[in-house]
């Protein structure tokens, strides 16, 4: 799973990142983006065509889905970040290892 961070450094060309996403694309494995995340880093400018060309290798995890529990994880944790909470809730619904 990607957070923007994770994104972020892909739009960059960070070699570690695209190494971890064509080993996940080798093994058939999906990587998921959250909705959220992919929000917060996209702006829809040709500077992101790395961004773009990585994004055909993920699986955007809906904010919908989910948007309820996102909410109460917000509440509980005192937080408003609804991305950051949306990640974690991706992220422990799949079990996935998390890559910022």
């Amino acid at each position: 799973m990607l957070d923007s961070g994770a994104l972020i450094a892909l739009e960059r060309n960070d070699r570690a990142m695209w190494a971890a996403l064509k080993l996940a694309a080798s093994k058939s494995m999906d990587v998921l983006v959250p909705s959220t995340a992919l929000a917060q880093v996209w702006r829809g400018a040709t500077s992101q065509a790395q961004l773009s060309k990585a994004l055909e290798h993920c699986v955007i995890a809906s904010f919908d889905a989910v948007a309820r529990a996102i909410g109460e994880l917000c509440g509980r944790t005192r937080t408003a970040d609804i991305c950051d909470a949306h990640v974690a809730i991706v992220a422990a619904n799949q079990g996935d290892v998390l890559y910022t």
